[in-house]
């Protein structure tokens, strides 16, 4: 039985992750999740806004919301770019916090009931697909993949947003690999920053984060990474090669996108998953 969410691409999705949005929607078709796309969604503020204008950073998302739930009429809206994720979540608590919310709503130009659940991208598999339904689902299933599911920092933090049972130590997308005969490893950095949005600013900075990020993955016995945010992909993907110049000795790992690791496993059109997008290449471990 289908279900219909509605569905917040945001600008990285538009742009600089396209193999994102292609292979998310590919997936969600083919699992049948009808997707319907909030009309003409604006940018949701990430990253800069909450740090210039509070106010701001809560009403963009508020707005988008109150389209979902009044305009709309619907009762979930999925989001498949963790800084969206994180916004929305956080809108979605503070826009009903009684000294915020008319503020919000006097910016917004209406109420927001706060009826929507927001759902990131594990969230669409793990919860709105269900982990036996997708199981059922894959016909092309990983022979023991070796991953590392990489969660960085907005997908469970804060978890009075986000609603993340355990935010240190979450276990879903690997629940979801394993589902699609991948074997999730444990290892150290699974929650930790890779820099975000300051690769151009702090460009040092960020390739020590990122490859204390993938050194770790590789001694715990990664063949690749799993993530569900645009910028963590961005960071791990192309910083390697800033890394290789530090370390002649440096073997890649490639950076997947999650709704790219469920494609394969169903057997989605190879065209729609965009792994020629990717620095590394993830064509052998895909295989």
């Amino acid at each position: 039985m289908s279900k219909l969410l509605a569905y917040y691409p945001g600008c990285s999705l538009h742009g600089s992750a396209e193999e994102l949005e292609s292979s998310f929607k590919a997936t969600a078709d083919a699992l049948e999740i009808e997707l319907k796309e909030i009309p003409q969604w604006s940018c949701c503020g990430n990253t800069a806004v909450h740090s210039a204008n509070r106010l701001l950073a809560l009403a963009l998302p508020t707005h988008e919301l109150a389209k979902v739930e009044q305009d709309m009429q619907l009762d979930a809206v999925a989001i498949p770019c963790a800084g969206c994720f994180n916004r929305f979540a956080t809108s979605n608590v503070e826009s009903q916090e009684p000294e915020k919310a008319g503020h919000i709503s006097d910016v917004v130009g209406r109420e927001y009931n706060g009826s929507v659940a927001v759902h990131n991208l594990v969230d669409v598999y793990h919860d709105d697909v269900g982990l036996e339904e997708l199981k059922a689902r894959v016909t092309r299933p990983f022979q023991g993949l070796k991953v590392a599911c990489y969660y960085g920092c907005l997908l469970t933090r804060p978890p009075k947003a986000t609603l993340a049972g355990d935010p240190e130590y979450p276990t879903h997308m690997e629940e979801v690999a394993e589902a699609l005969g991948c074997n999730p490893i444990d290892w150290n950095c699974k929650t930790d920053c890779c820099g975000s949005g300051l690769a151009l600013c702090e460009t040092a900075m960020v390739i020590e984060l990122v490859h204390r990020l993938l050194r770790d993955a590789r001694a715990c016995g990664a063949e690749a990474i799993v993530c569900a945010c645009p910028l963590c992909q961005m960071n791990l993907d192309t910083t390697q090669r800033e890394i290789a110049k530090a370390h002649p000795d440096w073997e890649p790992i490639p950076i997947i996108y999650l709704s790219q690791l469920v494609g394969r496993a169903i057997e989605v059109e190879e065209s729609m998953l965009g792994l020629k997008k990717l620095i590394v290449d993830a064509r052998a471990v895909m295989a």
